[in-house]
C-alpha cells in the first residue's frame, strides 16, 4: 500500500459498517509461528529490557491493562512497563502525549522502538491478538474533543465495525495515522483496513512496522517514515 493513495482513500471514506468478514486463511497460523518465533528469539531481550526498568526505579518489569477485544471480549495486554509506577492511579488511564513526564528515561527508549510492546507477542500467540488489525481500546475508554467535551468511543462512527475484526499489535491507523489525531479520523484508517483487508497487506504492514521500529520513529507526532 502507497502512502498516498492510502489517504486519499481515508479522505473519502466514511462510516462504514462492513458485513462481518472472515479472515484471510493464512492470518491466524502466521500470527501463532511469527509469535512463537519471536518469543523465542527475543528472550534475552527481555531479561535485558527487564534489567533496565528495574535499574531505573525499581518498579514492576510488567504494566498490564484490560482491552477490548473482538466481538467485545475483554481481555488484557501486556507490554513492558514505559512510565513511573502507579501511573494510572495516581493520573488515570491517560494516552501518552509529546514530551510526557510520566514517561520513564528507559520508557522513552521502549516507546520509541515500540520494543515495550514486546510482551503482547504473547497475547498475539493466545489469539488475543493479531499483529495486523485495529488497536485494541480501553473499556469505557472515552476522548474530549475540540469543545472540551468528553465523547464515549462508542459514540464515534466506526466504533462497532473495528470490534468485527482480532485487534492488532500493529495497522494501517498506527502506521499511517498521526498519534494526536482525533479518534474518529483514526477509525476511518481502521475501516480502511478491514474493507482491504488480505494476507498480502499485513505482510506489506508488519515490514513497515520494522522499518519504523529500526528507525525508532514509533513516538514521532508527524510522518514516521
Amino acid at each position: 500500500m502507497k502512502a498516498r493513495s492510502a489517504v486519499y482513500e481515508i479522505q473519502g471514506l466514511t462510516a462504514v459498517h462492513p458485513d462481518r468478514r472472515r479472515e484471510p486463511a493464512l492470518k491466524r497460523p502466521f500470527d501463532m509461528a511469527l509469535s512463537g518465533a519471536g518469543l523465542l528469539g527475543s528472550a534475552p531481550l527481555w531479561a535485558i529490557v527487564a534489567l533496565g526498568i528495574k535499574l531505573e526505579d525499581g518498579g514492576p518489569v510488567f504494566y498490564g491493562q484490560e482491552r477490548v477485544g473482538k466481538d467485545g471480549r475483554r481481555f488484557k495486554a501486556w507490554k513492558f512497563r514505559s512510565m513511573i509506577p502507579n501511573s494510572d492511579q495516581v493520573y488515570g488511564a491517560l494516552q501518552a502525549g509529546e514530551n510526557d513526564h510520566r514517561v520513564t528515561r528507559a520508557g522513552r527508549l521502549l516507546r520509541a522502538t515500540a520494543m515495550d510492546e514486546l510482551p503482547q507477542l504473547w497475547n498475539i500467540f493466545k489469539c488475543d491478538m493479531s499483529f495486523v488489525g485495529p488497536r485494541a481500546l480501553l473499556p469505557e475508554e472515552v476522548e474530549v474533543n475540540g469543545n472540551g467535551q468528553s465523547v464515549r468511543m462508542e459514540q464515534i462512527p466506526g466504533y462497532d465495525a473495528r470490534h468485527q475484526v482480532t485487534p492488532g499489535l500493529t495497522g494501517v491507523a498506527q502506521i499511517y495515522a498521526a498519534r494526536d489525531i482525533a479518534r474518529r479520523h483514526k477509525f476511518k484508517y481502521d475501516l480502511l483496513y478491514i474493507k482491504k483487508q488480505s494476507f498480502w497487506l499485513d505482510l506489506k504492514l508488519i515490514a513497515l512496522s520494522f522499518w519504523i521500529t529500526f528507525r525508532g520513529k514509533w513516538e514521532h507526532r508527524g510522518k514516521k517514515f
